[in-house]
């Protein structure tokens, strides 16, 4: 069968022409088109109040997940949890960077302070089954970029880090991480304070190829 050919059937009327509001959103592709990340030092409060954090993690949640497996779980710090959790990071660090100055120890010991909430994305893999794990990793990074754009919808800066404590043992301890289990990235969330200047983008042309078919 010749899919490129389908054709709706006289009793199959496209979503599209019966809800031309709920299918068509312009303001959803400019928000695409424009969505920029914002440094978290730059953030302040107020960040995402609890309903606000809800939706945004349930938008986190809403992504290509095959088998339906939810690859992924969330750990949010917020309050005095970031102070507590900087302590470890800073202890850590000492340890492993023996030769660090003051200034960096200290540094380390903000970081989650930097903005008012941050939600660690923890990809879970299930290995030894259909589903390539490959796949499964993907999934916890589409949850990523869905949090980025739910905050950004919201009207609150976003920012999506792994830096150094995403991969080190310890920290992943203190996180309760399992075998099976990494940080897919650390989600900054707060207000922002400066305006944000546009990046240079991908060129469309030099990264997009259209397949010429098989050679006669």
């Amino acid at each position: 069968m010749d899919l490129s050919r389908r054709r709706a059937l006289p009793f199959q009327t496209p979503v599209h022409a019966k809800d031309a509001a709920l299918a068509r959103s312009p303001e959803t592709i400019e928000l695409l088109l424009t969505r920029r990340s914002t440094k978290a030092l730059t953030m302040v409060e107020p960040g995402p109040d609890a309903t606000e954090l809800q939706t945004i993690l349930r938008i986190g949640a809403r992504v290509p997940d095959h088998g339906k497996l939810a690859p992924w779980r969330f750990v949010v710090f917020q309050g005095e949890a970031r102070r507590a959790f900087g302590a470890i990071l800073s202890e850590v660090y000492a340890r492993v960077q023996p030769n660090a100055g003051d200034d960096q120890i200290e540094f380390e010991a903000g970081r989650f302070l930097r903005a008012p909430t941050v939600v660690a994305v923890i990809s879970r893999v299930t290995p030894g089954i259909k589903i390539p794990e490959w796949e499964q990793l993907l999934s916890a990074g589409a949850v990523c970029q869905n949090m980025l754009v739910a905050a950004t919808a919201l009207g609150y800066g976003a920012q999506w880090l792994t830096e150094w404590y995403a991969f080190d043992p310890e920290i992943g301890q203190a996180l309760g991480l399992k075998d099976n289990e990494r940080v897919a990235g650390f989600i900054y969330l707060g207000s922002e304070s400066v305006a944000k200047d546009e990046r240079p983008r991908p060129v469309l042309s030099e990264i997009v190829s259209v397949w010429p078919g098989k050679a006669e």
